[in-house]
């Protein structure tokens, strides 16, 4: 299964760790970890409560259980996350792929090179705002990459590593 949420890269594996430890141990509804999420972390809305909700299950950090939500036992490491957002959420892989090793591009130029990945009932979902958030999305696969050492970022752009 592969997740398409994605939040904003933070600063540092730490801020992951932290969100991590505000899902409960004992299951919880999604609305009462997004609510524990948006108190204990900050987060401003239930939405980015619940895009980081998923984000943590995408990277095999929090799970879903019958009885709800509940946190993995297991510090985030950075190439176990990389390798889980490789493979877990929708779109890195692609994005990574058109990313040259020996050359920078912009994230407008990585968005055009996966635009076509777009899925297609996304695209009729609301045709109005599709672009703008997979735009979001692609920067924000971009900056994760960064986070995760899979990318380097310079004035110039984006590139492998």
């Amino acid at each position: 299964m592969k997740f398409k949420p994605i939040p904003e890269a933070p600063d540092g594996l730490d801020f992951v760790s932290d969100v991590q430890r505000a899902v409960p141990l004992i299951p919880g509804t999604e609305d009462d970890c997004c609510a524990r999420l948006m108190r204990r972390i900050g987060f401003q809305s239930r939405d980015v409560a619940r895009t980081w909700l998923t984000f943590l299950r995408a990277l095999e950090l929090a799970k879903e259980t019958d009885s709800g939500f509940v946190r993995i036992r297991r510090d985030p490491d950075e190439e176990a996350l990389a390798e889980t957002l490789q493979t877990r959420v929708y779109g890195v892989s692609t994005v990574l792929d058109v990313l040259p090793e020996d050359e920078w591009l912009e994230s407008e130029a990585v968005f055009e090179r996966f635009s076509d990945e777009i899925p297609t009932w996304e695209r009729y979902k609301d045709p109005t705002r599709v672009e703008d958030v997979w735009r979001e999305r692609v920067g924000n696969m971009l900056e994760w990459a960064v986070l995760l050492g899979l990318a380097e970022r310079s004035e110039d752009g984006y590139r492998r590593t």
